[in-house]
């Protein structure tokens, strides 16, 4: 896959569906706006029932959803893009009442402390996940693979599978709570096997250069840690190198950022570099300098941007003319229809190829 250039779009979640959870035409519209971006991810998209732990996310599960994504893949081919899926299952970051009821599942039985956020706003304790039984895991494994397949049929050039944040596949890999004594826990090799196995599903049903795979090694969100994250995502870069993927999104922020290495923790991403072969994404609170800076140095072959794309859909150009970046309205993060979704405007140009991506 030939790119334009090294500023991709970063996986952002903007809770716009409705109860369906359907891509809509207003997605649609969001993501051409931006498909001047090197790669454009998708916000986390869930693959089974069981995965959704927000409101107004967009799932990857039923007929209705391939097509909604359809919809916004071919917006995104239309402006000359190049449409990634994010496939997600959140785990323990959920609620029954998400779940008609069911408890949510996880590599162990360990809760989130503190309260959780339902549809109508309700904050409510945070409820203890069950830890999945050894002959569930393959169905979860065959769930990812089954939205890949399904990703495919809605056109899209290729998935991510989210395997940061502290969601699912993170609940294996990072021994704050993954605690299982069998053959998904213990030793770094054994927590790996979960994305291993899904990377290889995946794998096999689009092809490798059509996979990527997000990592957070020391992002803390979700309460999610590790005893020594350096051992174990250099690891997991050493083995995902096996499978020829399209890239290796490493989330690891720039000091000062909300994703920077929390302190005392050294940077992990330098030694996932060399154990990368392939293609690396960055992502963190760069903006162009700093971006430049870390393509320059090594670093990585692509940055990915999130909260400078939401304001700035033509965030590409604004970066190569050295134009003003408008900032975001924060308070429309989350919020529902157009406002400070698709209503950022364009900035206006003398050289309407590049403004039109």
């Amino acid at each position: 896959m030939s790119l334009p250039h090294r500023v991709a779009l970063a996986p952002l979640t903007r809770c716009r569906t409705a109860a369906d959870r359907v891509p809509s035409d207003l997605h649609a519209l969001y993501y051409a706006q931006r498909a001047s971006a090197a790669i454009t991810i998708s916000e986390a998209t869930q693959i089974s029932p069981m995965g959704i732990g927000y409101p107004g996310t967009p799932g990857l599960h039923t007929e209705s959803q391939v097509q909604g994504w359809k919809r916004v893949a071919d917006a995104v081919h239309a402006c000359g893009g190049r449409l990634f899926i994010q496939l997600w299952h959140v785990g323990r970051v959920s609620h029954p009442t998400w779940l008609d009821g069911e408890t949510p599942v996880s590599s162990s039985a360990v809760a989130l402390r503190g309260e959780t956020r339902l549809a109508n706003g309700t904050l409510v304790p945070a409820v203890a996940p069950r830890a999945l039984a050894l002959d569930e895991i393959p169905l979860i494994t065959r769930d990812y693979v089954t939205a890949a397949r399904n990703a495919m049929l809605a056109g899209a050039d290729g998935v991510e599978i989210h395997a940061a944040n502290g969601y699912l596949i993170d609940q294996f890999l990072r021994d704050g709570v993954n605690h299982r004594r069998d053959a998904y826990g213990g030793s770094a090799t054994n927590r790996l096997r979960f994305l291993r196995e899904v990377t290889e599903g995946v794998v096999d049903e689009c092809g490798s250069a059509r996979v990527g795979v997000r990592l957070s090694p020391t992002n803390r969100f979700n309460q999610i840690w590790d005893s020594n994250p350096h051992e174990l995502f250099t690891l997991a870069a050493q083995t995902l190198d096996a499978f020829d993927l399209a890239y290796l999104h490493i989330l690891e922020g720039v000091a000062g950022s909300m994703s920077a290495p929390a302190e005392g923790c050294t940077p992990v991403a330098p030694s996932m570099r060399k154990a990368f072969r392939g293609t690396v994404m960055i992502n963190g609170g760069y903006d162009a300098q700093t971006g430049d800076a870390a393509v320059r140095g090594g670093l990585a072959d692509l940055v990915a941007y999130g909260i400078p794309f939401i304001a700035n859909p033509d965030l590409p150009l604004r970066y190569r003319l050295g134009a003003p970046i408008t900032p975001p309205n924060q308070a429309t993060w989350y919020a529902q229809g157009a406002n400070g979704y698709t209503d950022y405007a364009p900035m206006m140009h003398a050289e309407p190829s590049l403004a039109n991506g």
